[in-house]
């Protein structure tokens, strides 16, 4: 599934993304690196990896979205 990265913490390694409806969803550090990320910045194109239904659902991986 693709993404916007909206927030990021480099301190924590976590932040959110907006998926394409506008749905704003948090990821913490191990989804980062799982992606084997260094930096994410805001407004950058990514692929997520999502866990779980409704309230439980989760971002397990981020990483850059690449053509």
């Amino acid at each position: 599934m693709q993404a916007t990265s909206f927030t990021y913490d480099s301190e924590t390694r976590s932040g959110s993304v907006l998926l394409d409806d506008g749905t704003p969803l948090s990821f913490d550090a191990a989804a980062f690196d799982a992606g084997g990320l260094r930096l994410l910045r805001p407004g950058q194109r990514v692929r997520i990896e999502v866990e779980g239904d409704g309230d439980g659902r989760r971002i397990a991986l981020v990483t850059l979205q690449t053509l």
